[in-house]
C-alpha cells in the first residue's frame, strides 16, 4: 500500500517536472523565458528544454500579422467640422523581447497612438479633402505609427479608415449639393444636345443649299449646251439643200401649236392683226431669222478666228 502511494506521488512529481522542462513552440510563435525573474532567452518554433523551477515562460507572442480595431472617435477638420472616424490597424511583432518589456499593454498603446495620429491628420484637412485623400491619410498614419512603435518591437504594415461619419446637417447639405450637381449635368447635357442639333441642322441646310445651287448651275449649263447644239444643228441644216423650206415649215407648226395652247388653257384670247394669214406670219418670222443670220455671218467674216 505504501509502495503504491509512493509510486503515485513519484509519477505526479515526474509529470510536473516534465511539464516545466519540456516546451514545444508552434510555428510563427515566440516564447519569452525568464530565469529567476530575469530575461534569459527567446524560444522559437520547435522543441526546447528548460530548467525546472528556475526557468519560466513569461510571455507568448504570435509572429503572424494581426488586426487591431481602432474604435470610433471624434475628429475636427480644418474647416471646423466634427467627424466620426474609425479604422483598423494591421501589424506584426518583429522583436518579441521589445514587445514584452518595452510596453505594458501593446495593443492598447498602439490603439491610442493610432487615434491620436488620426485626429492630428484630420485636423490638417478640410471636409472635402478627408473624403478625397483617404489613401494619403492611411499612408501618413501608417508611417507615423510605425516610427513611434518601432521601439516596441512591432512593425505597422498598414492602416485603413473604415468609416467617416459627418454630422446629419452636413449629410443633408451634401445631398443637396449632389442633387444640384446632377441637375447641372442634366442641364449641360441637354443644352449641348440642343446646340449640336442646331449645328447639324445648319450644316444640313448649308449642304442642301450648296447642292441645290450646283444642281441649278448644272441644269443651266446642260440647257445652254442643248441650245448651242440645237443652234448648230439648225445652222448646219440651213446650209444644206431644202434647209430654208424646213425652217419655214417648223415655224408654221410652232405658230399653230402656240395658238392652239392659248385656246385650250388661256382665259384671254390673243388674236394677231393678220392671224388669218399664217403664211404672212411665218414669212415675217423667217425674214427676221434670215436678217439675224446675215448679221452673224457678216461679223464672222470681219473677225475670223485666230487659228485661221
Amino acid at each position: 500500500m505504501d509502495n503504491l502511494i509512493f509510486l503515485i506521488v513519484a509519477a505526479v512529481f515526474l509529470i510536473l517536472i516534465l511539464w516545466n522542462v519540456v516546451r514545444i513552440v508552434p510555428q510563427n510563435t515566440a516564447y519569452i523565458v525568464e530565469r529567476l525573474g530575469k530575461y534569459s532567452k527567446t524560444l522559437e518554433a520547435g522543441f526546447h528544454l528548460l530548467i525546472p523551477f528556475i526557468d519560466k515562460v513569461t510571455y507568448k507572442h504570435s509572429l503572424k500579422e494581426f488586426a487591431v480595431d481602432v474604435p470610433a472617435q471624434q475628429a475636427i477638420t480644418k474647416d471646423n467640422v466634427a467627424l466620426g472616424v474609425d479604422g483598423v490597424l494591421y501589424m506584426r511583432i518583429m522583436d518579441p523581447k521589445a514587445a514584452s518589456y518595452g510596453i505594458e499593454n501593446l495593443v492598447f498603446a498602439i490603439t491610442q497612438l493610432a487615434q491620436t495620429t488620426m485626429r492630428a491628420e484630420i485636423g490638417k484637412l478640410s471636409l472635402d479633402q478627408t473624403f478625397e485623400s483617404r489613401e494619403n491619410v492611411n499612408a501618413t498614419v501608417t508611417h507615423a505609427i510605425d516610427e513611434a512603435s518601432a521601439v516596441w518591437g512591432t512593425k505597422v504594415l498598414r492602416y485603413e479608415v473604415k468609416d467617416i461619419s459627418p454630422p446629419t446637417s452636413i449629410l443633408d447639405e451634401m445631398e443637396k449639393q449632389m442633387a444640384a450637381e446632377r441637375e447641372r449635368r442634366v442641364a449641360v447635357t441637354t443644352s449641348e444636345g440642343y446646340r449640336q442639333a442646331q449645328i447639324n441642322q445648319a450644316e444640313g441646310d448649308q449642304q442642301a443649299t450648296v447642292l441645290r445651287a450646283r444642281g441649278e448651275a448644272d441644269a443651266v449649263e446642260i440647257e445652254a449646251a442643248a441650245r448651242a447644239k440645237a443652234i448648230s444643228v439648225i445652222a448646219d441644216a440651213l446650209s444644206r439643200e431644202g434647209g430654208t423650206t424646213a425652217i419655214a415649215q417648223q415655224l408654221s407648226e410652232q405658230y399653230i401649236a402656240a395658238f392652239k395652247e392659248l385656246a385650250r388653257e388661256g382665259t384671254v384670247a390673243l388674236i394677231p392683226s393678220d392671224g388669218s394669214d399664217v403664211t404672212s406670219v411665218v414669212s415675217k418670222a423667217f425674214t427676221a431669222f434670215d436678217t439675224l443670220k446675215n448679221q452673224v455671218d457678216t461679223v464672222q467674216q470681219n473677225n475670223p478666228p485666230v487659228g485661221k
